[in-house]
């Protein structure tokens, strides 16, 4: 049996780099919430602030974990894999990687464990301090990654040396036009994955009648949010179509789904592609819509696939699906989080019998819909730059290391489908248990002055607690999690 080294060091890269992205789409956005809820307790001191933060402060450390143990490997690759990639664009690649670690890494490992820790051995503000410095050390991670990315993607700012790429201006690789419109996209993605997992929370608790306050304060604010970051998404994405236009057009006509050049152009809603005849068997679209998306013009000329040379085409099927993945996706976030604003607005959030259920259960089900639409913008944008892993530049074939024999690949790539799966399947296991069991409706800042007094505060009523002393009254079924 022959093993294709580049295949599989292909198919490795992918399941590491697919498996990874899920933990950091998550955790940038949630620090960032994180540091919003201890600043609305600061500013009202409403203890339910306190309550949810220590709430999702757990499910933070564990997501935080696992995406630390998931990207380990992603550097690990260059040098196991694809040498030829090091090093050749190491003098440009490496240092962004580094700077990385200078400052996000730094700033995350130096306050996450006042996070973890310091709630009562800080000042306030001074822990107020640790959940933005945390923020902003994932927010540094997003911006070197995507630096480093977007440099493969548009290579600017170098020069050759034989075959090495040695940086030319450090200026133009940080402050490119591209990379100021990816980053963003990239960001404002994070965000919409987490403001939907905490809505998703709040309409699962509302379903299950828990955790009332808590529950609709979580539905409001993630829908709330969404609301505004969803249409800025859709801005953003446009941006980086316009950019995919001018560098990329190769994997713009597969995202597009156009084989032959159209003048004026289609905008492909939908279609059936058959790549071995190259044409689609099933369309549907929207006239010249298609050259004012890309040009601004409805009567410009759009060139197809077929305009360009055989080996230097992008596979056509992910590209083209991935893309309808993900702005189908952000036309349901849209409408799921403006309905969510209308039923604020009417008045409806405020008894939690009043917000429908069916509402209730499609923010529920909607949980994953970040996720994906994360995924399938990164499978869109990067096996859409194939065949290149620099475009233009350095092809993928070129890039992988030379001595790699198959079966060690296929060695080393079902050792990590088999460690990530177990580390996805605990986490994934305890965040459920953690979302389960609810959390402490006490008020902690109470909790904390009682103890000193040397008194032990109650439970509260309707959670199985009471007055002092008394017996814990049985719970009601319907507040009960299902086993």
């Amino acid at each position: 049996m022959d093993l294709d080294p580049l295949a599989l060091s292909r198919i490795q890269f992918a399941f590491t780099v697919s498996f990874h992205i899920i933990f950091p789409a998550f955790t940038i956005g949630l620090a960032a919430w994180l540091a919003t809820l201890e600043a609305l307790h600061l500013v009202t001191g409403n203890g339910l602030y306190r309550r949810l933060f220590a709430f999702w402060l757990k499910v933070f450390a564990v997501a935080f974990g696992m995406g630390v143990v998931s990207g380990i490997v992603m550097a690990f690759q260059f040098g196991t894999n694809w040498s030829e990639l090091a090093r050749r664009t190491g003098p440009i690649l490496g240092p962004l990687l580094v700077y990385e670690s200078f400052t996000a890494f730094l700033l995350e490992a130096t306050f996450f464990g006042v996070l973890l820790f310091g709630r009562d051995r800080v000042p306030r503000w001074a822990y107020f301090v640790s959940t933005l410095m945390v923020a902003l050390g994932t927010t540094f991670s997003a911006f070197w990654i995507m630096a480093n990315n977007t440099w493969m993607q548009v290579p600017v700012a170098y020069e050759l040396a034989g075959a090495d790429t040695v940086p030319t201006d450090w200026g133009e690789i940080l402050f490119n036009d591209v990379l100021w419109v990816r980053f963003p996209h990239m960001l404002l993605g994070a965000y919409l994955t987490t403001a939907f997992c905490v809505a998703a929370t709040g309409a699962w608790y509302l379903l299950r009648h828990r955790h009332l306050s808590a529950a609709r304060m979580m539905l409001a604010m993630g829908l709330g949010l969404a609301a505004v970051l969803t249409p800025l998404q859709m801005v953003a994405g446009h941006f980086n179509g316009e950019y995919t236009v001018e560098h990329q057009p190769a994997k713009f006509m597969t995202m597009e789904g156009r084989w032959q050049t159209e003048q004026p152009a289609r905008l492909l809603l939908l279609a059936w592609p058959d790549v071995e005849a190259e044409r689609n068997v099933f369309e549907l679209g929207v006239p010249y819509l298609g050259s004012f998306v890309a040009q601004g013009s409805f009567d410009a000329a759009e060139p197809g696939i077929l305009t360009t040379p055989r080996d230097e085409r992008p596979p056509f099927l992910i590209p083209f699906y991935g893309f309808r993945i993900m702005v189908g996706l952000g036309l349901m976030m849209l409408a799921l989080s403006w309905g969510g604003v209308w039923l604020m607005a009417k008045g409806r959030f405020r008894d939690p019998k009043r917000i429908p259920r069916w509402f209730l259960w499609a923010t529920f089900l909607h949980f994953p819909s970040g996720f994906i639409a994360v995924l399938a913008g990164w499978l869109t944008a990067e096996v859409g730059r194939q065949p290149w892993v620099v475009y233009g530049l350095l092809r993928t074939a070129d890039a992988v290391t030379p001595s790699l024999s198959g079966a060690a690949v296929l060695l080393s790539l079902l050792t990590y489908v088999l460690v990530y799966a177990l580390i996805f399947s605990a986490g994934t296991l305890y965040i459920y248990r953690l979302l389960r069991s609810g959390f402490d409706e006490t008020d902690p800042a109470a909790a904390t002055a009682a103890a000193r007094r040397g008194i032990t505060p109650s439970r509260p009523l309707g959670v199985g607690g009471g007055p002092p002393g008394a017996v814990p009254a049985a719970p009601r079924s319907d507040t009960i999690w299902p086993q």
